[in-house]
């Protein structure tokens, strides 16, 4: 039977050091559970996902990818370092071909490389994908966020910002149900529904 661990058990990233961890530390320190994102200086471990979300993120990667201009690129679940105290990882991002490595080993992108940024609200992050992230993802400077809801059954329900760089904050642009229809940050047509049949 299992039982409670010692300290001397347990890893060294259990214990952040003075000041919380950095960006770069969640490149060494060995052993992290995947997807482990650093918000605030601590480190934050993802829950096992439902199937909504894996279904969103299917569709919306293969709707992307497909609409995206050539200076842009789609990626699933890569860490975005916006400051030293935080590197979260938004379920999807649209970055800058150009931040994107011919040897495909980068393990994060930085701020200024992304273009969006998009998260899909999970019961347990529910807090974080609605107030602090998009908080971190507009004082970095990144230009577009969506976060998405589950709606009726297994349809999405997509709510789009856009950075206001007066204030520096998200202001809606609009929210989507059946259909995501957008100019910017690059022209889309995504037709939801078809999650049904997935």
């Amino acid at each position: 039977m299992g039982g409670i661990m010692t300290a001397d058990e347990l890893p060294a990233w259990v214990f952040p050091p003075p000041g919380g961890f950095t960006a770069d530390d969640l490149d060494r320190i060995p052993d992290l559970p995947p997807h482990t994102e650093l918000i605030d200086g601590s480190l934050v471990f993802v829950s096992p996902q439902k199937s909504f979300h894996a279904l969103v993120l299917d569709l919306l990667v293969y709707g992307l990818r497909s609409q995206a201009p050539a200076e842009l690129r789609v990626r699933r679940e890569m860490s975005v370092v916006l400051n030293r105290g935080n590197r979260p990882e938004p379920d999807l991002c649209v970055v800058r071909a150009e931040a994107v490595l011919e040897s495909a080993d980068e393990t994060a992108y930085r701020a200024e490389d992304v273009v969006l940024a998009i998260e899909v609200v999970s019961p347990e992050s529910r807090e974080r994908d609605n107030k602090r992230k998009p908080q971190l993802y507009a004082e970095a400077g990144i230009p577009h966020f969506w976060r998405i809801e589950q709606g009726t059954g297994r349809r999405p329900v997509v709510y789009v910002y856009e950075l206001d760089r007066v204030t520096g904050g998200y202001v809606p642009t609009g929210i989507h149900h059946d259909r995501l229809k957008l100019g910017y940050p690059f022209t889309v047509d995504i037709d939801l529904t078809e999650i049904d049949a997935m």
